[in-house]
């Protein structure tokens, strides 16, 4: 392979690492390890154990690698191109071999269905199949960011979810764990029946106090930590000390 086909192949690379639209994505460190891979291989040129796969056949079956185009169809336009013929098996393999070489993740099961609709809408109106394929990756990268969008929403409302409950237990009388109360930065739990505030200082340690309720403002200070866990291990051994009198 010459130096600029090389060059245009890591070219190609970096383009289309960056068309993602999630800036999460690009800083992955992950990611990053692929694309990184992915550039070695373009510098180092292509393995030449695989004899029937000239470049312009890699270059589709990379592009084709996570769109579900069905294999035989996928082996049909590949033998339209030069090179000896393929099977349906050479097409798998070498499809496996490069997913495995790249550490390419593998067509996610969640665009199947999507993925092959959109094949056969096209198929059926004669898109020619490189031009299936680029809009199938166009139609995998906007579901994949609405799937991670929407996976997102989900944690979060988990998440409030959970904070409410907690909350919820603690202003019941319940014990529970810390949590947060509004939008206060102090954070409260209740342990062996009785109440603490945990309140952050201005030269960043923490405050514990052992309180009476919440609209107490005063209660009575354990001590002030460094640490979060220094205060968790100071309220372990109050929480059980002889109810103080107030």
């Amino acid at each position: 392979m010459s130096t600029d086909k090389r060059l245009n192949e890591v070219r190609s690379l970096l383009f289309e690492y960056t068309r993602s639209p999630s800036i999460q994505h690009i800083k992955d460190p992950y990611s990053l390890d692929v694309l990184a891979q992915r550039i070695m291989r373009a510098v180092d040129g292509p393995n030449t154990m695989w004899r029937r796969w000239t470049g312009p056949r890699e270059d589709l079956l990379r592009a084709a690698a996570t769109c579900w185009i069905p294999t035989g169809d996928l082996r049909d336009f590949l033998n339209e191109m030069d090179g000896p013929p393929l099977t349906n098996t050479d097409v798998a393999q070498r499809l496996r071999a490069y997913l495995e070489e790249d550490y390419s993740p593998y067509p996610k099961e969640a665009l199947k269905a999507g993925c092959l609709a959109l094949y056969e809408k096209e198929k059926a109106l004669g898109t020619e199949l490189p031009a299936i394929v680029g809009a199938i990756q166009e139609f995998a990268e906007e579901e994949s960011e609405r799937l991670r969008m929407e996976q997102q929403a989900e944690w979060r409302r988990q998440v409030e979810e959970s904070r409410l409950k907690l909350e919820q237990r603690f202003l019941s009388g319940a014990d529970c764990k810390w949590t947060p109360l509004g939008k206060s930065p102090d954070v409260y739990c209740r342990t062996n029946g009785r109440a603490y505030r945990l309140s952050p200082t201005k030269d960043k340690r923490w405050r514990l106090l052992r309180i009476a309720s919440v609209e107490d403002q005063e209660g009575k200070e354990i001590g002030v930590y460094q640490y979060r866990r220094d205060a968790n291990k100071a309220l372990a051994e109050a929480a059980f000390q002889p109810e103080p009198r107030w």
